[in-house]
């Protein structure tokens, strides 16, 4: 038997392990599984060359429990140890110092890494021991034990089968992992996916092979339908999905769904499952999937993405940016193949596709100048434009006397119909932009198209917002606006309207309430940003027809309170037609409607 003791100056690894090297308990039993499986697969290899003796045999990993004992067990029938391979993976790591220790395996890839990954046992163990034999049938069976102090024991043993088994005490305040739920729990979090079979309470946990690793040649659309509802069994089907299998100059598989997006509803990120060789690390893949792509549901898997030895966040580096480029370019790939195959589909799914699309516009330009030709505006009458198309199909009749091409647009179909049936009347066309990133698209946009304002169709009268440079008559003069302006004014009670008269059509609406389109903007972005905060005041403007005979008509009333009246009963009409006649003041007006029936 060897025994080893350490110098009292020499710090060991422990309190490292115990308090900085994971990011939570419980991943000490995906590291030791994949443990179990890398040295499984690497007797597989051996097999394969004809290095092995004799049958390779059930390679099942025994998983068991001893609540009573307070011991965990993980039993493998792979490659073993020899008490030379423990001395060189296990203590020479673990009896390292610390800054020693950090500094080599700052960057490691703890799964698959024997005694580094093995380490994480001590997070949950008062004691871990060791049963290993070599595939080398001459090499004996070695026993190691430690209690996560600075000293081990190292000695042969009579264990007779090939293979390893972890043997861990579980120490009295993470009794929760002698629970087989727990257990069961983890497995299937971390654990189901992997190659080699892995048996817990007399069930195989990873009983399916994993959808990405196979070739898509080799798959239906039920396939991929089917592997979608395992992994996310309360979710309505995606619209499609691209299928990512690259072996250079990096290693990167998965399978990545478009999911519909019903408007106005809550986005949901972290739905793309991180694996690394069918371990799963994490749903937290924002630093290597695109912002926008965060919206997309799936599974990525890669070797070749550095994970630090906290497991909790990964760095950056050349591989990396090159992943996130080729899922960037597949992804707009597969977008541009089905609107020039089937454009019908394409518009068809524009209502959850226009948000990967416009989102990703705004957040990465490469993105951008690969979709910019299949970005679709819908209008009101859900027809669809390509930007060029929608520029050349309004540029007539929506060019303002700057030249600046006017996009009108509704954000709301209901309540701004009123204003919708005037713009159509006039041959304009309105775009629907009431999705939950539209706001920001709008603005976007204005910055990226040259000469072209976009205007809610609301935000002021239609001649005033496509400006020919026009003037029209009046029948009105000066004087006769003062007045109706002073009256007006009394009618309102209210130093937050302004007032204009306007030459419009005679059968336009007397009195138009607007307001301001920066307003308007900033409103909007309020409500989707803080849908909790209270309104922006109103600061808006009452527009007076200059060339409605019953605006005429109010100067010709015999007294001022009768003028009042209908001043009054006019900018009624106008609230209401805006949604703004609330409360008491839409209690009286009902009232005043119903007195003349």
């Amino acid at each position: 038997m060897k025994t080893g003791t350490l110098s009292i100056h020499t710090e060991n690894i422990f309190p490292i392990i115990k308090k900085f090297l994971y990011s939570n308990q419980e991943v000490f039993l995906r590291e030791l599984v994949s443990n179990a499986q890398d040295a499984s697969q690497k007797l597989q290899t051996l097999a394969s060359l004809g290095e092995l003796k004799g049958e390779i045999g059930d390679l099942t990993i025994e998983i068991t429990l001893d609540k009573e004992q307070k011991k965990l067990t993980i039993k493998d029938k792979g490659i073993g140890m020899s008490a030379d391979e423990v001395e060189k993976y296990i203590n020479q790591i673990a009896f390292s110092g610390a800054e020693e220790f950090l500094q080599k395996y700052k960057d490691a890839q703890i799964i698959g890494h024997f005694g580094l990954g093995f380490y994480s046992a001590f997070m949950v163990a008062e004691k871990v021991e060791i049963f290993t034999k070599s595939y080398r049938e001459e090499e004996p069976a070695v026993h190691w034990s430690c209690e996560g102090e600075t000293s081990f024991t190292l000695e042969n043993c009579d264990k007779a089968d090939r293979g390893t088994e972890i043997v861990l005490h579980i120490q009295k305040d993470c009794e929760e992992f002698l629970e087989s739920f727990r257990i069961s729990e983890i497995l299937n979090k971390y654990c189901k996916f992997l190659p080699i079979p892995i048996r817990f309470e007399g069930k195989i946990i990873n009983n399916e092979p994993p959808l990405w690793i196979k070739k898509p040649s080799e798959l239906q659309n039920e396939d991929y339908e089917k592997f979608y509802r395992k992994l996310y069994p309360m979710s309505e089907m995606p619209m499609f999905w691209i299928h990512l299998n690259v072996d250079y100059p990096f290693n990167l598989t998965g399978v990545l769904y478009f999911p519909k997006i019903k408007p106005n509803m809550d986005l949901q990120r972290n739905k793309i499952q991180l694996y690394s060789n069918q371990v799963f690390i994490t749903d937290n893949v924002e630093d290597i999937v695109p912002d926008f792509l965060t919206l997309l549901h799936g599974v990525i898997d890669s070797p070749d993405i550095p994970l630090n030895v906290s497991r909790s966040y990964l760095q950056t580096d050349a591989n990396v940016k090159k992943i996130t480029q080729h899922i960037t370019k597949k992804v707009a790939d597969k977008l541009t193949s089905i609107f020039k195959d089937n454009r019908k589909d394409f518009e068809s799914k524009w209502e959850s596709i226009g948000v990967f699309v416009k989102y990703g516009m705004i957040r990465d330009n490469s993105f951008k100048e690969k979709v910019k030709d299949i970005c679709l505006l819908q209008t009101v009458d859900n027809e669809f434009y390509t930007l060029e198309e929608f520029k050349e199909k309004t540029k007539v009749l929506q060019t303002n006397k700057d030249n600046q091409l006017v996009w009108l647009y509704s954000n709301d179909l209901t309540t701004q119909e009123l204003y919708i049936r005037k713009a159509k009347a006039q041959q304009y066309q309105v775009l629907r932009m009431d999705g939950i990133i539209d706001m920001h698209f709008i603005s976007f946009m204005e910055h990226e198209l040259d000469k072209t304002l976009f205007v809610r169709v609301d935000s002021d009268t239609i001649e005033k917002i496509i400006d020919k440079g026009i003037e029209a008559t009046s029948l009105l003069n000066e004087q006769e606006q003062n007045l109706l302006k002073e009256i007006f004014k009394k009618a309102a009670k209210n130093d937050l309207v302004a007032f204009q008269f306007q030459n419009l059509a005679s059968n336009e609406m007397p009195v138009t309430v607007i307001r301001p389109e920066y307003q308007r903007r900033m409103q909007d972005m309020t409500h989707y940003q803080f849908p909790g905060m209270g309104n922006i005041p109103d600061l808006f403007t009452v527009i007076i027809n200059s060339n409605h005979t019953a605006v005429k008509k109010i100067l010709l009333l015999p007294n001022e309170t009768e003028q009042i009246s209908l001043a009054k009963q006019m900018l009624d009409l106008a609230y209401l037609a805006q949604g703004m006649l609330k409360g008491e003041d839409l209690y009286h007006f009902i009232e005043n409607q119903i007195s003349k029936l």
